[in-house]
This record gives structure tokens, sequence and C-alpha cells, in this order.
């Protein structure tokens, strides 16, 4: 089959690779339907180190079982299913408690002998706790909004839930890419009566917009803070939800939060130590997210979907073919594109 695979910085191939086999019982073969590039890719696309053992990339997919293993019960060929950017067993304490991103047997896409995402087919460990089945034919219109509940719309949400975002709520949220489009989604979902937006890249702030931000403060740094400040009667709002990953994002979300608020991170920490001083300890700030176990949320969300209350696939501004898919990596990169839909 062919996948795509990571050499080197900006250096994306699709080659040949082998066709995903049962292993185990519990496996299950998937023929990829729609996968895409997540911004999380972009970090090892800007900094991943030439190697000769290239990453198998992807972690957001949707297909249609090909195969089963013979300890799979809840699963059989012809279903259309979505799998969570992690794949774990859903029955052990930790995916008892919604935290299926530290299930002690699971594991990543694209290691440790496991297939990525971004291919033509996929191995998947783990099929009954990992796979969810969506009630929709192969060729559904509703397809690129069910891809978000594999990752992007899981995360937003994971902001919102952690942060503790209730109807009635003021919530900012810092970052227009996919994320934080998806956590204004889900702010709104939630009940939150006000969402600032910040953000400065018109056609993104415009979406978010009809996700439900009622607010967008395109201005960074201190005149950012001063002008959320100046929104909410001097004070911040309670709720932050940070979907960048980079310090200055996290500062910012500092700068906003009202005293006695939160700050949910669900970005990518892309910086080595949190910039939480003694201002921010006196000012009883709370700092929670983290990666979202986004099969906790799955069929939480899907409904809202089916029944066309959201449409977060709209987040994709771009497709493209698998072989095409370096294009996709390049235009993400340089901002041409929010994020990419990749077709077989």
């Amino acid at each position: 089959m062919r996948a795509t695979l990571m050499y080197a910085a900006h250096d994306i191939r699709v080659e040949d690779v082998a066709d995903p086999k049962i292993q185990q019982p519990t496996d299950a073969v998937v023929r990829i339907v729609l996968s895409c590039v997540c911004g999380s890719d972009l970090w090892p696309y800007k900094s991943l180190e030439p190697t000769d053992t290239p990453r198998h990339m992807g972690h957001e997919f949707l297909g249609v079982v090909e195969e089963t293993g013979s300890g799979v019960r809840t699963l059989k060929p012809g279903d259309v299913v979505v799998a969570p950017f992690v794949w774990a067993d859903n029955t052990c304490a930790y995916c008892r408690e919604g935290l299926q991103t530290s299930c002690p047997h699971g594991g990543q896409w694209g290691v440790n002998g496991v297939d990525g995402g971004q291919g033509q087919a996929a191995r998947v460990p783990q099929a009954d706790g990992t796979l969810v089945k969506m009630p929709v034919a192969e060729d559904s219109d509703l397809l690129p909004d069910l891809l978000t509940l594999s990752d992007v719309l899981c995360t937003g949400y994971h902001a919102a839930r952690t942060a503790g975002v209730r109807r009635g709520d003021t919530v900012t949220v810092v970052g227009d890419g996919a994320v934080g489009l998806s956590a204004v989604l889900s702010a709104r979902l939630l009940g939150a009566e006000r969402i600032v937006l910040m953000g400065r890249h018109r056609a993104r702030t415009d979406l978010g917009r009809d996700f439900g931000a009622t607010d967008v403060v395109a201005e960074r740094g201190d005149e950012g803070v001063d002008l959320v400040r100046e929104l909410t009667g001097g004070e911040g709002t309670r709720k932050v939800l940070e979907c960048v990953g980079l310090k200055d994002a996290l500062v910012q979300s500092l700068g906003v939060v009202r005293a006695g608020g939160t700050i949910s991170r669900v970005g990518a920490p892309q910086y080595p130590e949190v910039p939480f001083g003694f201002g921010d300890f006196m000012r009883n700030i709370t700092l929670t997210g983290g990666v979202a176990p986004a099969r906790a949320y799955i069929e939480e969300l899907m409904p809202h979907i089916l029944d066309g209350s959201i449409r977060p696939g709209r987040v994709f501004d771009r497709t493209v073919t698998l072989e095409d898919i370096a294009d996709g990596y390049r235009a993400m990169n340089d901002r041409e594109s929010l994020k990419v839909l990749v077709r077989p």
C-alpha cells in the first residue's frame, strides 16, 4: 500500500510499504477513506533531523473495516469507523476514567510497527476499544465533520471541558487555528454566552464568528490583553482556552484570565517551562488541560454532528490526494491553509 513517510524536515514522501495484516486477535484492518494533516504534524515537519528510518505519519483517520481478528467482538467488515489519535483498550482503569491517552495497553500511530493514519490502510490494535462505529455510509457528506472526532474537535472540547465552561460563561479562546476554532464551537456547545477569540487571520476569525465567537481581538501582547480586559469590565475572563502551544500564547492567557480563573492549555507545548510566576500565584489561577483523550468524547459529540447542529468539518479548507500530501504539509506550514483533508 501507499503511505506517508517523513525523512527529514520538509521531506515528505509517499512510498510503498507493507500491506497491513492481522497480527493479534484484537486487531482490525481498516481501509482509510479520509485522513488529514494535524498542526502537531508540523512540529517534526519543521525540525526532524534526517533519518534512514522515516516516521510513518498521520494519527487522524476514518475508514471501513476490511478484516477483524478472532478476538474482535463489536466490529465487522463493512463498518464505517473513526479512529481516535491514540489506540487504547478502553477497559483499563485509566480508560474507564476517560484517560485513554494513558492506557497502559495502548499506543500511538506510526511507531512500534503500527501504521500511520496518512495512508491507504492501517492495522488497528485493540480494535474493539479504539474504533467507534458510525451510522453512516462511506460516501456520506458528513464524513469530513465526523473525521474531526479523531482529534481536532475533541481537543477543542477537552479545553472547554477541563476549563469547566458552563452555560452563561464568558470565555477567551487564544489561537485561531483548527483547535482554537474547535474550542470556540465547543464552548458554545457547552453554553458559553460570550466568547472572545484572539486571532489575527481574518478568514479564520470569520469562521470563528460562525462557530459562535461574539468578539474578535486581533492584537497580540499587552495591547491584546488590554483589549480583552476592556471588553470584560477590566477583569478578564474566568475561563481561558489556550490552543496554540507557544510560550507567548500562554503568557497572553495569563494576561487575560480573571483572578480566580482557569486556563486550560491543549496546544502541544513548545516551550521548556511554564511562565507561571509569583504574581499569578497570588491571583489563584488554575492551570489545567493537557492531551485530549479523544476516545472519551467521540460518542458524546457525534450526535451533534449527525443532527446537523454543528459542522466542525468546516475547518478543512483544502483537499489533497494522498500522492499530493506533501503540498498539503507545505500549505499548512506556510499558513496558506487552515487544515488539510486527505483523500487516498
